[in-house]
């Protein structure tokens, strides 16, 4: 058939993936966008082709499925049904589109899956390590573990497939070269319940005759010290579990395990610590450890450790890698031999260092996020964390120090010991490896570097898991950071994959009433002196333990996946009934609470500033029944739109009148008949009005109250984590969007710009994380790269970018485009990657002008506002938007013009002034 279009299917994913390997979904979902470079271009119709081999595609043979041709506009979300597939099956698959004339586009390229082992009495190998009775201290963790062995290939090969995966953390090589590039795996899940395993294609990396497989394992996760809780909260000593599964020409097949063959030392790497640090002597290297021909004489027979009883499951979600090298801002000597380091920018990760030194020198390495007024790195904000890492030379001439088991937040580093010569230094930014989404730059250079600090700060606490922060002793999943944070989070990055993962570890750590705990991986671990009486059990916090029906409502509005929503859906019923139960009169009262975390406080400011001598963050000043009720009725809405989503009409039913039952306990509780909520907070006002707490009589009330508390704050935001992100969405919904704006403009404390100013490069965890008059907050807790309050970004993409979707219809399918020229922007461009395809915009303000440029992906339609004075023409292109083509009029009002577009590129211009 000849093509009559230039629509074509790109950017093909399998469960979000990119030609993933040994996935464990037996059905996956498959994925594309539709690219063209017209306007109006949309798909009708799509036909898919999936075969156990890439030549058959060639034929256009779809052995395994041929959808035949189905008419639906649909690019995301396809199901497979074919064949049933088996474990380690290779999958090929492409896919053709019709555009909205019934005209065939050629066929994409061709993509690929393979399916993991799906089975467990498919795993053949035996957990293996070392066994070692020392105790892990601060400062010197437990040492790491080297383990080889090696085998014969006396076939060619046609296909090579290794599957691996450590209780603690694992470095595999093969024939002395690395096998895949991601660090810290397998990544934190809670091991009680579940481990993942890694799998890699190593055809290419086997020799005939002789060959070697090493591996160096770690204490990571599951063994170091984790969480303000100390060592061992898991487990006590690392293990390994490895399966190579080799297919020869022949037909023949074979497996390498794991098993008391292997062979076990120690070597180089004495101690390493996800949190403390890691040494490494280069005295004990043992070049070729990992290759054919080592000598392993002295090396000691492997114990042979207990099987493991929970889940070894695919890890289905892209892994964490060193994604970036940043060379210093400067190197400054100090009198004393010292050295620090300036990277310029705080970051997760670590630094390669090249050197020079005499055999036995030791070098430390002390990381830090800043300095203090001494010009000395700031680390008493790391509490037991030592983060410091050690050298010690081997000699003869240059060496290189990259550590392997550790990762520090900073942007500062130390390096102090006896004399060397540093010859390059080189910071090695590390996170999970999220293609990046959204892009926003703004006329306003202060604007740009916070939502650059937004992102850094996303960066360096995505790990595997939403941490809270990537430096101090925590560093965990907190669910109450990370359910503020995932919108914005979403335009950053595509966290569909990540947030997926971290919803199993959410439902992994659910107790058996019901109740979702406060951080996920979850650990038990004994009361720190940094919990207050109601908060050590960490489960079923307000705001917190809601996370799990806020991110999954999230990932279906943002990515429109109705499956995660089908996958967790019993679990989030018991949750709302843990809650249902626990507080039948709809008040949620005498549950373990952190609130408004940090918001300021809000007591008149002469008072303030008599007891304190400054405005200060606290806990939170919201009363706490207000906030936590007012978190058990947005939940209980949440599952009935969830419910309504999966057609489950009585539960939508009953947690609709669920959420009336709450609302009306919270107003006849809280609430007066001057709309006056009970604390009389911002916080209060924004979440009961973003949350549809209020009746309508009592909206507008309370919308005046809360702009003028704002306003007699002097345009001061007092919110906290929760707070803020109702915040800026109240005011700009409620038409007061230039107060918005004044907030995000404001420069002194408390505010975003405040930190900026300060030089911040990432988010604080507090406002007053530094000041200007009291130097650093209490360095307890006083993270200063941690992401809640930068949920702000969410706002700025939607408003000061315009990008944002159709309430009516989730996944971006249909945009609302409405970008607003406040604040005094005068330009704005923004991009976003929606998983329909990227949407761009760019608007400028000139001469009393409005141009503004839109670009919506095939397949998808747009609402566009376009602000203009009444009864001004607005032109699109070089004529008038009403006579434009793929252009309709919605609606006309006094200062905008609203328009209907669909794909393509468009060129609106309106006056701003008469």
């Amino acid at each position: 058939m000849e093509l009559l279009t230039s629509l074509k299917a790109e950017r093909l994913r399998t469960e979000y993936l990119d030609n993933p390997l040994g996935i464990d979904v037996v059905r996956p979902r498959l994925g594309w966008i539709v690219e063209s470079p017209r306007r109006g271009a949309s798909q009708s119709a799509y036909r898919l082709l999936v075969a156990s081999r890439p030549e058959a595609l060639d034929k256009l043979k779809g052995d395994l499925w041929d959808s035949g041709k189905v008419t639906s506009s649909e690019s995301q979300h396809i199901e497979y049904e074919g064949k049933e597939l088996a474990s380690e099956q290779a999958v090929y698959w492409k896919v053709q589109v019709w555009d909205e004339h019934d005209a065939a586009g050629p066929w994409s390229e061709t993509a690929s899956w393979s399916m993991g082992l799906l089975g467990r009495d498919e795993w053949r190998g035996q957990w293996i390590g070392w066994k070692n009775d020392r105790k892990p201290t601060k400062e010197e963790p437990k040492p790491n573990i080297y383990l080889r062995r090696g085998f014969q290939v006396n076939k060619p090969v046609k296909r090579a497939t290794v599957y691996a995966t450590a209780l603690g953390l694992y470095r595999l090589f093969l024939n002395g070269k690395r096998v895949g590039n991601d660090v810290f795996s397998p990544e934190w899940t809670d091991y009680h319940v579940r481990v993942q395993y890694q799998t890699y294609d190593v055809t290419s990396m086997l020799l005939e005759g002789d060959n070697a497989a090493g591996a160096v394992l770690g204490q990571g996760w599951y063994a170091g010290y984790i969480g303000m809780y100390g060592f061992q909260k898991y487990g006590m000593d690392p293990s390994f579990l490895l399966q190579l599964n080799v297919e020869y020409e022949d037909g023949t097949r074979e497996s390498i395990v794991t098993d008391s063959q292997w062979k076990a030392s120690f070597g180089a790497i004495v101690s390493a610590d996800l949190q403390m640090g890691e040494t490494v002597d280069a005295r004990l290297e043992m070049p070729g450890w990992n290759d054919v021909g080592f000598a392993e004489d002295a090396w000691t027979p492997v114990d042979v450790m207990y099987d493991y009883r929970g889940w070894i499951v695919s890890q289905m979600s892209r892994t964490i890698r060193a994604t970036e090298e940043r060379k210093p801002e400067s190197l400054r000597l100090l009198a004393d031999g010292r050295t620090i380091i300036d990277l310029g920018q705080v970051l997760a990760g670590w630094v390669r260092i090249a050197l020079t030194g005499e055999a036995g020198t030791r070098c430390t390495f002390r990381f830090a996020e800043v300095l203090d007024a001494n010009g000395e790195i700031y680390t008493e904000n790391l509490r037991f964390a030592r983060q410091t890492d050690t050298y010690i030379c081997k000699g003869g001439g240059l060496e290189v120090f990259e550590p392997t088991f550790t990762y520090h937040g900073f942007r500062y580093v130390e390096v102090s010991g006896d004399p060397i010569d540093i010859v390059e230094v080189t910071g090695i930014v590390v996170h999970s490896d999220l293609p990046l989404a959204g892009k926003l730059e703004t006329s306003n250079p202060q604007i740009n570097q916070l939502v650059n600090n937004i992102r850094w700060t996303q960066r360096a606490n995505f790990m595997g898991v939403p941490t809270d922060c990537p430096q101090r002793d925590e560093r965990h999943g907190w669910t109450g950071d990370a359910q503020i944070f995932a919108s914005t989070a979403a335009f950053n990055m595509d966290v569909s994959a990540f947030f997926a993962k971290w919803l199993v570890d959410l439902e992994d750590a659910q107790q058996p009433t019901g109740a979702y705990t406060d951080f996920a991986p979850f650990i038990f671990g004994p009361k720190t002196e940094f919990d207050n009486d109601f908060t050590y059990t960490h489960t079923a916090s307000a705001g917190w333990a809601d996370a799990p029906i806020i991110v999954a409502w999230g990932l279906y509005q943002t990515y429109g996946d109705k499956k995660i929503l089908r996958k967790h859906y019993e679990s989030m019923k018991k949750w709302v009934e843990f809650n249902r139960k626990q507080h039948p009169d709809g008040i949620r009262r005498d549950v373990p609470q952190y609130g408004d975390w940090l918001s300021v406080d809000e007591r008149p400011f002469e008072e303030v500033i008599a007891e304190f001598g400054r405005m200060v963050s606290h806990h939170s000043t919201t009363p706490y029944d207000i906030f936590s009720t007012a978190y058990m009725a947005h939940n209980a809405k949440l599952l009935s739109d969830i419910a309504g989503v999966l057609e489950e009409e009585d539960d939508h039913d009953n947690y609709a009148a669920l959420f009336e039952r709450v609302r009306q306990a919270f107003v006849e509780q809280f609430v007066n008949a001057q709309g006056r909520i009970k604390g009389d907070t911002q916080t209060a006002y924004a979440m009961a009005l973003e949350m549809e707490l209020l009746p309508e009589s009592l909206r507008p009330l309370a919308i005046d109250r809360l702009v003028s508390k704002i306003e007699q704050a002097g345009d001061m935001a007092t919110t906290g984590f929760h707070g803020t992100k109702s915040l800026m969405n109240v005011l700009t919904d409620s038409g007061h969007s230039d107060l918005a704006f004044r907030l995000l403009n404001r420069e002194e404390y408390p505010s975003w710009l405040y930190s900026v100013n300060q030089g911040a490069t990432t988010i604080w965890e507090r406002w007053d994380g530094w000041t200007e008059e009291n130097g650093f907050q209490d360095p307890g807790m006083n993270s200063l790269c941690h992401f809640a309050f930068g949920s702000i970004g969410e706002w700025m993409y939607r408003n000061i970018g315009g990008i944002d979707r159709e309430a009516s219809e989730p996944g971006y399918r249909k945009l609302l485009i409405r970008p607003r020229p406040q604040g005094g922007l005068t330009s704005a461009r923004c991009t976003y990657d929606s998983i329909y395809g990227p949407v761009a915009t760019s608007w400028m303000v000139l001469n009393g002008e409005f141009m503004l440029e839109v670009t919506v992906p095939a397949n998808v339609t747009a609402l566009v506002h376009v602000p203009s004075v009444e009864g001004t023409d607005v032109l699109e292109g070089a004529g008038l938007a009403t006579d434009a083509a793929g252009v309709t009029l919605v609606s006309r009002e006094s200062d905008q013009c609203v328009y209907e577009i669909s794909s393509g590129t468009y060129h609106f211009v309106s006056l701003l002034l008469k």
